[in-house]
């Protein structure tokens, strides 16, 4: 099941999910019903669950769209079964990580849930909290998650409930605990050839690549003299003479200011250069006085491989203490795809 919210983790998710759909792949799952929508209005005709709430007033569009809607409690159930109309679901259940989900120990109510007429319960799934960490705490933690979710199928299946579709594992659920057997496994940023951050250990280790690279183009090249300062603040005060890129890239786009002031990187002809500076709305300022014959319309790299250097998301992660989930879901519409 190709995770393709979040506008495909800022890959595109229209493209994405069709291209997945010429590989074979028949299952998506996305946070919101827009998100359903639009794929199903781009020509996605398989299966799509949203993982998320949807308000009970959209029912129409979960019918109209074709759309599988995840049951994230009792209540909310019986609200959907309530309003007449046969609908799909996934059942979500809370197994300690307590977000969305009924409650594994609360069997009679999931059992409900399975009698409740205007459902079509086409799935039933749990979500690992700590399944990225090889904690040992961490580790046990996340088998009691597993063992709790298998209990209550099997509990289930002796009060004569025909399980449908089983799904536990997300990207490091599979990374992590390639045992388990299920009928999907939803993949997030495994698909995307990336891991969360640097350096995460995995029990299996498969040759991920990603499969995005972040360019822009040099807008301007000024030579900076020994005392004078660069953008906002001041931050930035040459030692010596110095040039200087100005790229038309910046926080508005996705690229973290935080990574202002040297914290971050890019890359230019092969060369790492550094970003100086405070990172502005939309233009961010590289450090090019060792780089030879650097001229207006380069491309510089602020994501991806230049030569021998690379930056990948994970990198740009750690620099700015996040996770490559939220480094590349939160790069903004204003960025020209180009799919190759």
């Amino acid at each position: 099941m190709a995770v393709v919210k979040a506008d495909a983790y800022g890959h595109g998710a229209v493209k994405v999910a069709s291209f997945l759909n010429e590989l074979g792949i028949k299952a998506f799952a996305v946070a919101t019903i827009d998100e359903g929508i639009l794929l199903r209005k781009k020509g996605i005709k398989d299966d799509i669950l949203i993982l998320g709430y949807t308000d009970p007033s959209r029912i129409g569009h979960l019918i109209r769209y074709s759309l599988t809607q995840t049951i994230i409690d009792y209540d909310y159930a019986k609200r959907l079964n309530d309003d007449g109309h046969s609908i799909k679901v996934h059942i979500k259940i809370d197994t300690g990580m307590h977000r969305m989900g009924e409650n594994v120990n609360k069997v009679d109510k999931i059992i409900k849930i399975f009698q409740f007429k205007n459902l079509e319960v086409c799935g039933i799934y749990t979500h690992l909290c700590v399944s990225d960490s090889r904690d040992k705490e961490d580790i046990m933690f996340t088998e009691r998650q597993i063992k709790s979710f298998y209990s209550l199928l099997d509990n289930l299946e002796n009060n004569n409930i025909i399980l449908p579709k089983v799904h536990i594992q997300s990207s490091y659920g599979l990374l992590n605990y390639p045992q388990l057997h299920c009928d999907y496994v939803r993949l997030g940023i495994a698909i995307y050839g990336a891991v969360d951050s640097v350096g995460d250990k995995t029990k299996i280790q498969p040759d991920l690549r990603p499969v995005l690279s972040l360019k822009a183009r040099v807008a301007l090249i000024r030579e900076i003299a020994a005392g004078e300062s660069v953008s906002y603040g001041r931050t930035f005060t040459a030692d010596n003479d110095c040039r200087i890129a100005v790229i038309p890239i910046g926080y508005a786009d996705g690229f973290p200011r935080n990574l202002s002031c040297e914290c971050g990187s890019a890359l230019i002809h092969g060369y790492r250069v550094p970003i100086i500076g405070k990172i502005c709305m939309d233009q961010l300022i590289i450090d090019i006085t060792n780089v030879p014959e650097v001229k207006q319309g380069d491309i510089v790299t602020l994501i991806g491989i230049d030569g021998s250097e690379k930056i990948y998301a994970t990198e740009v992660a750690d620099d700015s203490k996040s996770i490559a989930n939220e480094i590349l879901s939160r790069l903004s519409y204003r960025l020209k795809k180009i799919y190759i």
